[in-house]
């Protein structure tokens, strides 16, 4: 969304997470990004759409879902947070998240999990 700094739209979209809100979560999204989870070198997700489907079938639909903003760094239009995940697995798990920002859209994002 224009005029949001890049720690305002990664917590725009924590926040709509948290809320189970498609719409809103999807707002700070850029038509075209790219979502890594490392170690894998291909992408996840190349585009806003394959990234709604995943998150209305696999995780919006699960009622204890929520992430839990354990520490967070802003480097530039870089937005560094570490994440406890709850309601996924038996046990909460931590996730870093890395997002690069510009103009307020959420360009790419590389997830890093504990496991």
């Amino acid at each position: 969304m224009p005029g949001l700094t890049p720690e305002q739209a990664v917590q725009h979209q924590l926040d709509a997470y948290n809320a189970h809100d498609l719409e809103r979560f999807l707002e700070v999204y850029d038509d075209d990004v790219v979502v890594y989870r490392l170690p894998c070198r291909e992408p996840a997700f190349t585009n806003r759409a394959e990234l709604a489907e995943f998150y209305a079938t696999q995780r919006f639909s699960v009622p204890a879902l929520r992430a839990e903003l354990v520490n967070r760094m802003v480097i530039g239009n870089v937005v560094i947070d570490h994440e406890r995940v709850h309601g996924l697995r038996d046990r909460p798990f931590e996730v870093a998240a890395s997002y690069q920002v510009r103009d307020g859209r959420i360009r790419s994002v590389w997830f890093f999990s504990g496991d």
